[in-house]
């Protein structure tokens, strides 16, 4: 028995949910995808599949044994990936981890161009503002703002700016602060963003006035009693509160850029930006030699200079 392909074989019956459904994607006879499953199994010595004339469950053991040997066989694909003729055009799932803000405000208005450019990629974005463990959860890699991880190889893809502001009706009934200081002194609304992981609120932080270039070379400003009416966690939301008139927001610059183009929002304070935040992408050391995740990871550090450049 070839046993790899037994494997391969028998996860193409629990993908597609039935023996006629996955013979048809493999192009076999029916009778050829029941027979290598059957010769799983009695290799195995235990049942994998509960058949009956109108559907095929998968066993308790099945669903383990599932579980553990689909992750082994991606792992294989990305290494003959790497080998040969894929290499030039690269194949297969890739599975990337996202904050929602960065999903929708950068990575899905490029990714067109990427599907375009690798159409025999299918890209499985898992979008949370949490923090996934990438090994446990058999992600390919996912986009952070820290490389703190020892067990995850980082790299840089670029940076993004800061920005502060509000809705015009609320700096017309509150005032618009002109120095970082007077949002605590002249008691300013400050919508702030939370972990709801880890419950600890994002600083509002700015840098003493530099160069005037923007890029907050100045003394860091780090603001303390500041008034938090309403907080959120999630980063679209946090946009939402701004919007909604119920104070200032201190967030990322291409999450609020679209809006203060439309008038609907109003920088302030842009003097004393705080310096960009440094972008990583992370992965597991095991997806270091895939193909998929080298032309994501050039497509995403242009993706991200074009962020900064615009």
């Amino acid at each position: 028995m070839d046993h790899l392909q037994a494997i391969r074989i028998f996860a193409r019956v629990v993908e597609t949910g039935g023996f006629s459904r996955a013979a048809q994607s493999l192009q076999m006879p029916n009778a050829t995808v029941s027979k290598w499953v059957k010769s799983l199994e009695d290799h195995l010595g235990v049942k994998l599949l509960e058949r009956s004339t109108r559907s095929v469950n998968v066993t308790t053991d099945g669903a383990a044994y599932y579980e553990r040997t689909r992750h082994l066989l991606s792992e294989l694909d990305d290494i003959e990936a790497t080998l040969g003729r894929d290499r030039a055009s690269p194949r297969g799932a890739l599975r990337v981890d996202s904050g929602g803000s960065t999903a929708s405000g950068i990575l899905i208005p490029a990714l067109p161009g990427f599907c375009v450019r690798y159409p025999d990629i299918q890209v499985q974005l898992s979008v949370t503002d949490r923090t996934a463990d990438l090994i446990a959860e058999n992600i390919d890699c996912a986009i952070r703002s820290t490389a703190n991880d020892p067990a995850l190889v980082t790299q840089a893809i670029g940076t993004l700016r800061w920005t502060t502001c509000a809705s015009p009706a609320y700096l017309a009934e509150h005032g618009t602060p002109l120095h970082p200081q007077q949002i605590v002194d002249d008691r300013h609304a400050v919508v702030s963003y939370f972990s709801a992981s880890t419950g600890l609120i994002q600083p509002l932080q700015f840098a003493s006035a530099g160069d005037g270039d923007g890029d907050g070379d100045g003394e860091p400003i780090v603001l303390e009693g500041v008034r938090n009416p309403v907080m959120v966690s999630e980063s679209n939301a946090h946009l939402a509160t701004a919007l909604a008139g119920l104070g200032i927001v201190h967030t990322l610059d291409f999450m609020v850029r679209p809006a203060i183009a439309r008038g609907e929002l109003l920088p302030i304070l842009a003097d004393y930006r705080r310096p960009p935040l440094e972008v990583y992408l992370a992965y597991p050391p095991s997806r270091r030699y895939s193909t998929k995740l080298r032309v994501f990871a050039d497509w995403v550090k242009q993706v991200y200079a074009n962020v900064r450049e615009s």
